[in-house]
This record gives C-alpha cells, sequence and structure tokens, in this order.
C-alpha cells in the first residue's frame, strides 16, 4: 500500500491503527486537553488508586518501580497534581503561609529562604505575604493565606499590639513565631537583649561614653529589646543613656535617614549610634553625611543583623550577627512538629558581634569637637 505525505491541516477524516475514522482535529481537542489521572494511571498500566499513591509526597505500599513508572508517566503527559483535591482528601495542602512586613527587607528575605529551603525538603511549599505593617493588611493577608487551606503559619512581622497570633490560636491553626517574639506563644528568634548588651560592651570597649540609638519600632520585640539591652549595660556601666538620645522611627533605610537626622540635633553630639537593624544603620550613615559626620573616623556606627550588604559598604559595618537562615530552617521544623502534634518550645539563637571599620576607626575623642554642627 503506497501512503502520501501532506501539509492539509483541514478537519479531513484519517484512520486510525483500528479502523475507525478520526479527523485531525479531534487529535487535537484530544492534545490540548489537561491530562487527567486516569491517563497517568492507564500509560503507566496501573489502577489510578495506585496511580494517585504512587503521586503522594510520601508513597506507602507501592513499590519503588511502580512509582517510578507512574512519575514517569506523569511527566511525559505534562500531568500536574490537583493540590486542592488532594487537600480535600488527605486534609494537607502543603502548604506554608510566611507573614513577613516587607520581604524586601534584606533580613527577612534571607529568613524566608531558610523557610522555604527546609520546606521543600520536607515535601512542603511556602507561600510568604507582605503585611507593610498595617494591621489591616494584615489582616486580610493572612486571611487570604488561610483561604488556601494552609497548614500552618510562620508568623515574622508580629507585634506588641498583636491580634493575629490569639487570632490563630482561637482558630486552632499551627503558627511559630520567627525573629520577633510576643510572650506566651512559641517561636524562634534570636537572644536581642544579649545583641544590645554585645553592641553596647563594644563600644564602651572602644572608649566610647556618649552614646545614641536609633532604636526601630518599640512595638517589635526586635526594636525594644535589642535598644533594653544596650541601655542597659550603658546604665551599669554609670552612663545611663537618656530618652532624647533613643530615635525610635521605625526600620529601614527611610526611618534610619531620619533617625539619623534626629540624632544629629542633639547637643552635644554623641560619637556612637547603634541603630538596631542593617538597613536602619545605612539610614543613619546618609543622614550622618548630609551632616558632614564620617562614620569610621569621627562617630563610630553598629548595626544588626549582618545582612550581606555589611562588610561591603564604603565603611564595613560592625554588626551583631543574627543566623536568619537557621532561623527560618528551624521555624519550619518546629511549625512541622506543631502540625503532628508533638511537643515543642521556643528556640533562642545566639547573637555574635562582628567588628569591622565603622567602629574600630572611628575616635572616642571626637565627640567633644561636635554640637549642633553634627
Amino acid at each position: 500500500m503506497a501512503y502520501t505525505c501532506t501539509s492539509d491541516v483541514t478537519d479531513a477524516p484519517s484512520v486510525s491503527a483500528t479502523g475507525k475514522a478520526r479527523t485531525i482535529s479531534d487529535d487535537r481537542r484530544r492534545q490540548l486537553r489537561p491530562a487527567t489521572l486516569e491517563d497517568v494511571a492507564r500509560l503507566a498500566g496501573v489502577h489510578a488508586s495506585t496511580a494517585s499513591r504512587s503521586l503522594a509526597e510520601r508513597p506507602v505500599r507501592i513499590s519503588s518501580a511502580t512509582v517510578a513508572r507512574v512519575r514517569e508517566a506523569a511527566r511525559s503527559l505534562g500531568y500536574r497534581r490537583d493540590n486542592s483535591a488532594a487537600a480535600l482528601r488527605t486534609g494537607s495542602s502543603k502548604l506554608i503561609g510566611v507573614l513577613v512586613h516587607r520581604l524586601t527587607d534584606l533580613a527577612l528575605s534571607t529568613m524566608y529562604s531558610g523557610v522555604d529551603s527546609a520546606a521543600a525538603a520536607a515535601g512542603y511549599s511556602a507561600v510568604v505575604a507582605n503585611g507593610l505593617d498595617n494591621p489591616a493588611v494584615r489582616r486580610e493577608r493572612l486571611d487570604a493565606l488561610l483561604a488556601r487551606r494552609i497548614d500552618g503559619v510562620i508568623l515574622a512581622d508580629a507585634r506588641l499590639d498583636d491580634t493575629l497570633a490569639g487570632h490563630l490560636q482561637e482558630l486552632g491553626v499551627p503558627y511559630v513565631l520567627a525573629m520577633r517574639t510576643l510572650p506566651g506563644h512559641l517561636s524562634v528568634s534570636t537572644d536581642d537583649l544579649e545583641g544590645g548588651r554585645l553592641a553596647a560592651r563594644h563600644l564602651l570597649e572602644q572608649g566610647h561614653r556618649r552614646v545614641a540609638v536609633a532604636a526601630g519600632d518599640p512595638l517589635a520585640s526586635t526594636g525594644r529589646d535589642r535598644t533594653a539591652g544596650f541601655r542597659e549595660v550603658f546604665a551599669g556601666a554609670g552612663l545611663a543613656i537618656p530618652d532624647e538620645r533613643v530615635a525610635a522611627t521605625g526600620f529601614g533605610v527611610a526611618a534610619g535617614h531620619q533617625a539619623g537626622d534626629l540624632l544629629c540635633e542633639l547637643d552635644p553630639a554623641p560619637s556612637a549610634v547603634f541603630a538596631v537593624d542593617d538597613l536602619t544603620a545605612v539610614g543613619v550613615i546618609g543622614a550622618l553625611r548630609d551632616a558632614g559626620r564620617t562614620v569610621g573616623s569621627d562617630v563610630a556606627l553598629v548595626g544588626y543583623n549582618d545582612v550581606e550588604l555589611a562588610a561591603d559598604l564604603p565603611v564595613p559595618l560592625t554588626s551583631v550577627r543574627s543566623d536568619r537562615d537557621l532561623m527560618g530552617r528551624l521555624a519550619l521544623e518546629l511549625l512541622l512538629d506543631r502540625i503532628s502534634g508533638r511537643d515543642v518550645s521556643s528556640v533562642l539563637l545566639s547573637p555574635v558581634l562582628v567588628p569591622r571599620a565603622s567602629t574600630l576607626d572611628a575616635r572616642p575623642g571626637g565627640d567633644t569637637q561636635h554640637r549642633k554642627d553634627c
């Protein structure tokens, strides 16, 4: 029998191997239809229930050869498992919600990276939402996460005026706080009181006596505790820091610049500043520069978190290191333990001070040369 080839793409009928007439458009519609579980099972030569169990994160009572055959069939057909349907069947969506105030914050993005990596290793996916430190937005974003049938929540933007943690507790949704803490709630964080103490001891050792603080947000445990630890050490040395030398303007570059502007109005000017966050410290640097002062020469500066850019600034920044990647990983592990009903307790990581030129090269004696010209 002779066969001819044609480029005609009309709906002219063709004949299948069984002799049944079909059209090219029939094939095209079949190809456009998303692959189903039954398609996968048929190609793999197994029952649909076997195919379903083979595609689960942790197949049970299925041979590795069958699992491999089914998954290869799913891959070749472009089959995508319906996670929402699976969630209804199993009661688990394999989704974790993460609420942060801004993922553009370098410390939070590193923490989230740890969560995401640990979630993937455990067969979960992490979904992040920005709360913007706005109560209405935070509640809206949390409700959106809950609507996705997430298995649990990592709250990385808790505040003292928070109601979200209590709301999750009332709903019975497993949750863990990360980075920030609240009394009575499970958390993974750095010992921020001790971190503030480390910054203060370092500046005292460098000879600084007249200091100031860019204190971040006092409603966040990170801002509150880091500032408290810092002031505690200076008070213990007989050098109590008055409130007017503590500028609580929030976190980030813009807030840090605002804090720096306020601190430059002090008379006499501080010889050193502790910023409770590295990006806040960057803003302080800008304010000091605008006022004619140079970090690392006539004024010392300590930041917090030791984000990647800290060591690469024009004057490398002394900073208190907080292992945010580990924090994220531990928060995810703790949340999965809580989801599984295992006993859990909060984790407090130890901070480490990393000294660099922003404090090691500054001259404490310079504080007598600057009054309101700071």
